[in-house]
């Protein structure tokens, strides 16, 4: 499992610099085991409206395509 989280942690900084780049983030919250990531959006992704699309199309088919055993991204609020 603690591998499974070191390669999610590593795609996620492939896709950091995207979400950056318009004032947001994404940080890892957890992988259960079975295979679903949840992640919280910060900052601009957070708030903006288009952050459903940002986190199935972008993040989680970025994740999905690096890491097969990835079942679903689902984002978490506080």
């Amino acid at each position: 499992m603690e591998e499974l989280e070191k390669r999610v942690k590593d795609s996620l900084q492939l896709i950091r610099p995207y979400l950056q780049a318009d004032g947001g983030d994404v940080e890892l919250v957890q992988v259960t085991k079975d295979g679903i990531v949840e992640v919280k959006l910060i900052g601009a992704c957070g708030t903006c409206p288009m952050s459903q699309m940002t986190l199935r199309a972008g993040i989680e088919r970025a994740l999905m395509r690096n890491i097969p055993e990835i079942r679903r991204v689902e984002a978490v609020f506080d």
